[in-house]
């Protein structure tokens, strides 16, 4: 109730929608310069919430939403947007570049829930709209057929057709909710894990989804089958929760925050209970309604991850070929002052976190995101490629020809580019206090200490090409951020073909460790002659901490990203 209270003053009772400022990931969407909407998605939460009140003052409004929300929906089979809905009142499906697919689970998720729950309290011709609008969203569902791979709307997918087989009775919907999740639960155990691996957003998600399947049907093989999952989900988070900075250790397949928000904590505190975990000491519980009549808990196995720790090192395929080998495997390393995960081969979307650091700081914690940026945002044909061993990375920047600039799939690029700006970024935030760097000019390094000199970050350029540029190293900082920039290219706009390049390749070694730690010892061991399809390749190794060596050969040229993602 107090979460309604929120909701109700930014409610537009002319309209039956709720007004939100106005926010978007870059794609989608085309408005621009709009500082409030009407999401579609918030309307139809916010009618299911009036509902679960079951406070008969509201039956009215939430009707009027749900009869809104019902109109905005395309329930034209011709269309091939039929089934879905617009994110915002604002802008029609025709307007989007391009529409998304996912709200025919999101909102469609919804609308079954308020018939569930509450249809006996609506109104017949109500009831009947939103019939037809779930049958809708679950034609659509059905005709996109997601795979497995793609975690989160797997499983919302199979919520929404399910339940609804359920709740309206439709064998054809039961059957295919049932055989789609049978399918997500085979594709995880053949993993190991989600194939939207450790996302501090998505797997809240999934738990969610996982968890409103397991509460909402009477099937028994849904309920087990959805159990199941769950515990996949909960020994992820486990696994990845960093209590000295209470953090969730990346590497992180998607990610729209490098630091833990408060929801997250909130939804971690909410499902493993006060009398067990204390994440939210400091700041009140953020409250989903989402939450309500969902059960959702953290079973106990994993709930002391939340409190003593875990250190070690965790290895996970998350990605293979069609023979079965491993293409892309997620290292973590934990101890009581860092956690440090990698991917070995990934492309650097603004999502992905394919280096990322948390240590203390203090009482505090800082953190060190790679990132590699276009014009200031990151570019996703830049392929990220390493080999981790505890707290020492060797890693390689390659670039593809065909992958997109500021999304892997919405954004393509043709083969070139125009920048002004090009580089590769360790970007450091959190706590700042202590912080000191230093540019080494005559290695190419660059000496980042943390937590009063306690820890360092060290990082070395051991071989860097890029169409005849000359990169440098710059330190600057903005605000509650620093960034330790590799300069590839600052100037005026200038057009960059990859398809023609010869040479465009950035190998580093980096080091997380005490500061006293033992210098570096990497190298390039060689520049190998052309070797048919491959073109000339940089081979470098790295002498760890531990005494292992890692070893990386990577191709100089620029290739389509099919083929750059499945190099080992």
């Amino acid at each position: 109730m107090e979460e309604l209270e929120k909701w109700h003053k930014d409610y537009n009772p002319e309209l039956h929608m709720v007004r939100r400022p106005f926010s978007t990931p870059g794609y989608h969407t085309t408005l621009k310069d709009v500082a409030f909407t009407h999401p579609t998605l918030a309307a139809f939460i916010y009618a299911l919430g009036l509902l679960d009140s079951e406070e008969d003052t509201y039956k009215e409004r939430a009707s009027d939403i749900l009869r809104k929300g019902i109109s905005l929906q395309d329930q034209n089979r011709e269309n091939s947007t039929y089934g879905i809905w617009s994110w915002f009142l604002e802008e029609p499906l025709t307007m989007m570049a391009p529409p998304d697919w996912n709200w025919a689970d999101f909102c469609g998720k919804r609308l079954v829930l308020a018939e569930q729950r509450h249809g006996n309290r609506l109104p017949a011709d109500l009831r009947e709209q939103i019939r037809f609008a779930v049958f809708c969203a679950c034609d659509a569902i059905m005709k996109r057929n997601v795979g497995p791979g793609y975690t989160n709307i797997a499983i919302m997918g199979a919520f929404v057709t399910l339940i609804a087989g359920e709740v309206f009775g439709v064998e054809q919907y039961t059957e295919y909710g049932l055989e789609r999740l049978r399918k997500f639960s085979d594709y995880t155990h053949e993993l190991g894990t989600f194939q939207e691996f450790n996302s501090p957003t998505y797997t809240v998600v999934a738990i969610q989804e996982l968890s409103s399947i397991h509460t909402s049907t009477k099937l028994p093989e849904a309920k087990r089958l959805s159990a199941d999952m769950l515990d996949v989900a909960w020994r992820m988070v486990a696994e990845h929760y960093h209590v000295p900075t209470g953090q969730w250790s990346g590497p992180h397949s998607r990610s729209y925050s490098t630091v833990m928000t408060d929801s997250v904590k909130s939804f971690l505190q909410m499902a493993c209970g006060e009398d067990t975990v204390s994440l939210q000491s400091e700041a009140p519980l953020i409250y989903s309604l989402d939450w309500y009549g969902n059960h959702i808990e953290c079973p106990p196995a994993y709930k002391p991850a939340f409190v003593d720790g875990n250190g070690g090192e965790y290895t996970q395929v998350i990605h293979k070929d069609a023979q079965g080998n491993a293409i892309n495997i997620a290292t973590t390393y934990k101890d009581e002052r860092i956690s440090l995960g990698t991917f070995s081969k990934d492309v650097m979307w603004n999502q992905r976190r394919n280096l990322l650091a948390y240590t203390r700081n203090g009482d505090s914690f800082s953190y060190i995101h790679l990132r590699f940026l276009h014009d200031g945002y990151d570019y996703s044909s830049a392929v990220f490629t390493s080999r981790q061993d505890r707290t020492d990375v060797l890693l390689g920047i390659g670039f593809c020809t065909n992958g997109g600039d500021t999304h892997i799939g919405l954004d393509l690029i043709d083969g070139t580019l125009e920048a002004a700006d090009l580089r590769l970024r360790f970007e450091i935030g959190g706590c700042l206090e202590g912080v000191e760097t230093r540019i080494k000019e005559d290695t190419e390094a660059v000496h980042v200490k943390l937590d009063d000199a306690a820890l360092a970050m060290r990082a070395a350029v051991l071989f860097a090409s890029f169409d005849g540029e000359q990169p440098h190293w710059e330190i600057t900082r903005d605000g509650e951020r620093l960034y330790v920039d590799y300069i590839i290219y600052a100037g005026d706009k200038k057009r960059f073909d990859f398809r023609s390049m010869q040479e465009a390749l950035l190998v580093l070694a980096f080091r997380l460790s005490g500061e006293e730690a033992a210098p570096f010892e990497a190298s390039v061991v060689s520049l190998g002659p052309e070797t048919g399809s491959l073109g000339s390749q940089v081979h470098a190794t790295y002498q760890t901490i531990g005494g292992s060596l890692l070893e990386l050969t990577l191709p100089l040229k620029p290739a389509a990203k099919q083929q750059m993602l499945h190099r080992k």
